[in-house]
């Protein structure tokens, strides 16, 4: 129970404390190690394909929300209860507690089913004055404070004047699409996890905003000219793509709908390099502003503000 060891995606360092979650992040940790050890549930291994334990989430929130999705290779109905009881009544500060049964090879869990097993199937989050409601699947910045700040440039960066269309691709939970929904005429955020995006509309609802519109599917087949159609020329593109970057099509399609401003944010510089360089023969880069979202460590979170060139 720890951090992969360094370019071997099988082979895991065993670790007493984890210094970048709060308590009871570490309890909870250690608790199921002992208990599995204790009651003889086997660890998986991923060369073999064997095993009972297979992942563990711990989210936390600074609203003091705790949520714990427990991951087992297979069903055993009495194993699995037996754990999640033991683990709830030891840790009553865990507002939800979930798992899942992956069989698969691979540790993603997007197209696997979440069964609450107690509590809430979510936890919330503050942003400025903002609540964001969380589920198991949905992406959201794990550094809440410095991710405030970056939804702050990326505002300040917008520099919205209340009659643009915005499109917020990439939009997660919806977290950027709502914290900048107050300059906007309307934002149309974009997402391939329909969890996500189910989150990102509950998100708007519970903050009473009126003006934004969520779409679940791949940015690369939605985003077409039919599309902007019925939704309306951006006059802001806001981009927040995973670490592997944009579609070569999305940024052809970028470069033909020619916004006036395209805000890139990314958490690998390096395929933002890349995707800003497809876009430079119609787009300059006018600002670029670093966010130090994961210190100790070589990872930077960067925005690049864009403008269309003359």
């Amino acid at each position: 129970m720890g951090f992969h060891v360094k370019k071997h995606f099988d082979k895991v360092l065993d670790i007493n404390k984890c210094h970048l979650q709060r308590e009871p992040s570490n309890a909870i940790r250690q608790f199921i190690k002992e208990y599995a050890l204790k009651n003889d549930l086997e660890f998986f291994d991923i060369r073999k394909g064997e095993g009972f334990l297979r992942t563990l989430f711990i989210r936390t929130s600074t609203q003091g929300e705790v949520m714990v999705i427990l991951v087992f290779y297979y069903e055993n109905k009495e194993n699995i209860e037996r754990l999640l009881n033991t683990l709830g009544e030891k840790f009553p500060k865990i507002t939800s507690l979930n798992y899942v049964i992956n069989g698969k090879r691979n540790d993603t869990i997007s197209d696997l089913e979440v069964k609450t097993y107690m509590g809430l199937p979510y936890i919330t989050e503050q942003m400025g004055n903002l609540k964001f409601k969380i589920g198991p699947k949905s992406f959201f910045q794990t550094n809440s404070k410095q991710a405030l700040k970056m939804y702050e440039k990326v505002k300040e960066f917008a520099d919205l004047k209340s009659n643009e269309i915005v499109y917020d691709l990439y939009t997660g939970t919806g977290t950027i699409a709502n914290f900048i929904a107050d300059k906007a005429l309307k934002v149309i955020g974009i997402e391939y996890v329909s969890a996500a995006i189910e989150d990102a509309k509950e998100n708007s609802v519970i903050n009473k905003i009126g003006n934004t519109y969520f779409f679940s599917g791949d940015v690369v087949k939605i985003l077409n000219d039919e599309f902007i159609m019925n939704n309306g020329m951006p006059d802001v593109i806001i981009t927040d793509p995973p670490r592997a970057g944009m579609h070569p099509k999305v940024t052809e399609q970028i470069k033909k709908i020619s916004s006036n401003k395209i805000i890139y944010v990314s958490c690998d510089s390096a395929t933002q390099a890349r995707d800003v360089a497809l876009l430079a023969d119609a787009y300059k880069i006018v600002k670029i502003q670093p966010i130090d979202m994961f210190p100790h460590t070589h990872h930077i979170e960067n925005i690049v503000l864009l403008e269309k060139n003359n």
